[in-house]
């Protein structure tokens, strides 16, 4: 069965984006483990909002993997970029997972990590934490009392920056 892996930056406090959806606060400034992890998937999936912002950043940054965007509205849609996906989305997840193929990237946003999370699809958690307080912003893990899960640590890594990308596989 294939992996879901969440590859993600948060604040330290816990925001992976301003109230504004910005993650302008998001060190670039290295790779921070990025090529050899996007190396190791060869399929996205994301909420509709992400996807839109993402497409705001310029040229689409995932050409040549299989992108596949939760949306209602847009439903068996396609564009130059992905297939949009709606519907019964756990019957969607599980055929996903047993295809062939190598690791899925859940890349976000919100919405999309606490349905993921809620219905314990994630395997893996990579997360790196940036070294700034935001205050607010959209949570990483919204409250509620549901997502109770336990991890196992893989990996810890510090970097010169101060980020700190921490690894766990999600216990089931």
């Amino acid at each position: 069965m294939r992996k879901i892996r969440l590859f993600i930056a948060s604040s330290l406090d816990g925001y992976i984006a301003r109230a504004s959806g910005e993650v302008d606060w998001l060190f670039t400034d290295q790779d921070y483990g990025y090529s050899e992890f996007f190396a190791q998937v060869d399929t996205l999936l994301m909420g509709n909002k992400t996807y839109q912002q993402v497409l705001g950043f310029g040229e689409y940054p995932y050409t040549g993997k299989q992108g596949f965007v939760f949306s209602k509205t847009r439903s068996g849609e396609r564009d130059d970029n992905v297939e949009f996906v709606g519907g019964d989305v756990k019957e969607f997840i599980n055929t996903l997972r047993q295809s062939s193929g190598g690791d899925i990237w859940l890349v976000g946003g919100a919405q999309i990590v606490h349905f993921f999370m809620k219905h314990g699809f994630v395997d893996e958690l990579i997360l790196s934490i940036h070294p700034i307080i935001l205050g607010s912003g959209i949570a990483l893990i919204v409250n509620d009392p549901s997502l109770e899960t336990a991890l196992e640590l893989k990996n810890v890594k510090p970097y010169e920056s101060g980020l700190l990308q921490v690894s766990y596989n999600l216990k089931r």
